[in-house]
Parts: C-alpha cells; structure tokens; sequence
C-alpha cells in the first residue's frame, strides 16, 4: 500500500468483523454481517452524527474523505438506503484491497475516488453534501492541507445549507492542535460540538474526538446523550464551554499549518 503495510484481522468475536491494520496499527473495523455494528468509538460518534443529521432513514449526499475499509459508508448504506456517497481515498492500492477482500455492497451507492482528499473535494459540485466525514490519517497524523481554514472553505463550498462537517482529529497533551482545530472550525461555522474522552478532555492521554460543526443549530442534546450512552463514554462540549476549552487558539491557515501529532507508540499497544 501507499500507505503502509495493510493487513486484516479477524474479530473472534463476530464471525462477520474484520478489523484493518495499516503498519500494526488499527486503522477501521468492518462487519460484513452486521454494518450497523461500529466496533470504535469515534466511529459510533461519526455514527450518532449520521443518524440525526436527519429524519431516520432519509437518504444524504455525503462525502468521506478518508476510505480506510469504507466503515462509514457501509453504515450509512444500511441505515439511510438510496444514499449517494463519495468515497475520497488517496491509497489506490488500499482501495484496491479493501475492494478484493472485504467488498462493499455494488448496490449500496457508494462511489470511490482514488484522490488526495482536498483534491477530491474539489470536484464534489456547489452544495452537493448534506454531510462531509474528515476521517484522513497518512502515517496516524493528518495532513496538514486538510487543517485549514482553506480547506474549510471548500468543505463548506460542497455543503447544502444547514449541512454538517463532521471530522475525526487526534491529539494528547497539551492538546494544542485540537484546540487550534476548534478555533479553525469556528472561524467557518456558527455552530461546533465536541465529543472525546473524559482522559483526552482532560489532556492526560493521547485520543481521538469527533468534531461536528454547521451553520444551523446541532442536536446537542440528543448527540451528548448518545455519546455519553456509548459502551466507552464520551463528552460533549458545546457553546461557550468550548470556547473557553480553546483558549484563545488562533484558527490555522494554509500557510501555517502542520500535520496532526504523531501518537505515542502506547496508543496502539
């Protein structure tokens, strides 16, 4: 792979899961029985934001940047039928190998393009997207183009009015660019919530959080209580708590940005 070494793990738990790991680390879990089962929690908080971006069951434009074993998409797929999906993954190998050994559904609507994700956004047409997934890691860091307040603008060029960005980002302590990543996103979007670990909220280890942001008001209730109802509870900040949380972080450009930290080898023992 472009990427990396990809390898896949049978979940001895689920006949149908397989979990795919790039270098030995784990990248997503897939279970080809059940794709409404998401094994990772990050993955089940992107998955309550697809499940109340709107009524249940209708479809959405949505646009994922980042493939790994199209997770997502396959959840989006069984959960919102006549969905249409773009999958943005840079890997064409990666896509290649996901396509041969855990296949998607050819019916499922999900179209992939082997592209650089800011690349690929770039041909998604004006206000295509009720919802647009960031879920990019190259080497577990994400690509310093896909942090920006430019980036954000062309997230935003592909959104419907009142669409939702949702992205996964990765951080420890002192959290500095999650919280330049909330102050970038703020810069764009009247409206952000943040769901992560209580230990990552509190900058005592290395995790992931799932940032949602919009132009009309987020279901923050409903998102905080769902992801505080997850096997491994979450918080959601939201408003001024997560302003405060930023501390004045200045939002990132173009010009100045650079990639996510690089997680500690601990994070994937």
């Amino acid at each position: 792979m472009d990427g990396g070494l990809a390898e896949l793990a049978p979940d001895r738990e689920h006949p149908g899961g397989w979990t795919l790991l790039i270098d030995g680390a784990p990248q997503s879990h897939v279970d080809l029985a059940d794709p409404g089962r998401l094994a990772f929690a990050y993955q089940r908080r992107i998955g309550h934001l697809i499940d109340l971006a709107a009524p249940a069951r209708r479809p959405l434009n949505v646009v994922h940047l980042g493939g790994g074993a199209f997770t997502l998409a396959r959840y989006t797929a069984a959960s919102r039928p006549r969905s249409r999906q773009q999958v943005v993954e840079v890997d064409a190998a990666l896509v290649a190998f996901v396509r041969e050994h855990l296949p998607p559904d050819p019916q499922a609507g999900i179209r992939v393009r082997a592209l650089d994700a800011r690349a690929g956004l770039a041909k998604v047409p004006d206000g295509w997207a009720d919802l647009v997934i960031a879920d990019v890691f190259s080497g577990a860091r994400t690509p310093a183009h896909l942090t920006s307040t430019e980036f954000l603008d062309e997230v935003r060029r592909t959104l419907a009015p009142g669409g939702w960005y949702a992205a996964n980002l990765a951080d420890g302590p002192p959290l500095a660019h999650l919280k330049g990543q909330i102050a970038t996103a703020a810069a764009r979007f009247a409206h952000l919530a943040l769901a992560a670990d209580p230990v990552v909220w509190r900058g005592k280890r290395f995790g992931n959080a799932v940032l949602a942001a919009s132009d009309r008001e987020l279901p923050v209730a409903e998102f905080t209580r769902r992801v505080a109802s997850d096997p491994h509870p979450g918080r959601v900040e939201h408003g001024r708590a997560l302003t405060d949380f930023a501390g004045g972080a200045a939002p990132v450009a173009d010009a100045s940005a650079v990639p996510s930290p690089q997680p500690p080898p601990s994070v994937f023992r």
